[in-house]
């Protein structure tokens, strides 16, 4: 506020007080996007998936119905004899199943909005250089991106769960008391996602253009760790030469977790502590990655 602006009978010594006062306004104002940057990120790219926000909503309901259905009334009809499950006991083929279709579908989340849409963040959209120039950080958009796609992940494990629970599949075996576990196979679902799209996420930061290299991710390891990881059979009727696929794999990880808290299969304690640790160190590391690809490329 100049002499020229200040009110009659205004003391210099208020207009100063008043230009401190929305100087401080303006700073903490300014301070916001660097305490809460990552969740604006967040609702940035939240609300730019409306564009696509019925693929989100059909894709989410339809997968179960025609998974489950098409399993119930096709394969599990032909297989009438139960699975074995570890510890003694056994479950019904569908209730197998079940926790390993719900893994997959949070995978098949993290495939999609990890690769192409982060590309475009980059290359085709270029909204991340956008979001850098305010004060938000690097770190803090790839923060944004992995928590969106988190809460699409969460809409699709939740709705799995739904239809599993409806569905009857949350089940007990004789030797096992009817487990309270079953709804923890939803975050289970959501770190499987990370621990599977983060190093892809990593990856996509750092390329420049798609040369059909996604579509190699879809076919070299996707569909291979869905085939192979123990979702539609136990990995233990694999051949030793084809095992090896599943063990390295987060989705036969945690499908076993799943199945441990959906119908209580048995499992040692370091067993289930070395699917749990196996996925948080996918995640972590795929996270690290993240951050260090975001921050040079965002740099330049």
């Amino acid at each position: 506020m100049t002499d020229l602006q200040r009110a009659p009978g205004t003391p210099q010594g208020g207009a100063r007080t008043d230009l401190d006062e929305l100087r401080a306004e303006a700073m903490a104002w300014g301070r916001r996007p660097r305490r809460f940057g990552s969740w604006y990120a967040t609702e940035h790219i939240l609300r730019a998936m409306r564009a696509y926000g019925w693929t989100i909503i059909v894709g989410a309901l339809g997968q179960p119905i025609v998974y489950l259905l098409g399993l119930a009334i096709g394969l599990a009809a032909l297989i009438q004899q139960d699975i074995p499950v570890p510890g003694g006991g056994s479950v019904p083929y569908l209730v197998f199943v079940a926790p390993a279709l719900l893994m997959t579908a949070t995978m098949a989340v993290a495939s999609e909005e990890f690769t192409y849409p982060v590309l475009a963040g980059f290359k085709w959209r270029r909204y991340f250089y956008g979001l850098n120039a305010s004060p938000l950080s690097s770190p803090q958009i790839a923060n944004g991106v992995a928590m969106a796609a988190s809460a699409r992940m969460f809409v699709a494990a939740a709705a799995y769960y739904l239809f599993i629970w409806a569905f009857g599949l949350v089940f007990s075996i004789p030797t096992v008391p009817e487990p309270a576990t079953a709804w923890l196979t939803i975050p289970i679902g959501i770190l499987v996602g990370l621990s599977f799209g983060l190093p892809i996420m990593a990856y996509a930061a750092s390329i420049e253009d798609d040369r059909g290299q996604f579509a190699l991710i879809q076919r070299f390891l996707f569909m291979p760790m869905f085939l192979f990881s123990g979702t539609f059979y136990p990995l233990t009727t694999l051949p030793i030469w084809l095992q090896w696929i599943g063990w390295i794999s987060p989705l036969w990880h945690a499908t076993e977790l799943g199945r441990i808290v959906s119908y209580g299969s048995a499992a040692d304690a370091p067993l289930l502590w070395l699917h749990l640790g196996y996925l948080v160190l996918l995640a972590a590391v795929g996270y690290a990655f993240v951050r260090r690809a975001f921050s040079s490329r965002l740099a330049k």
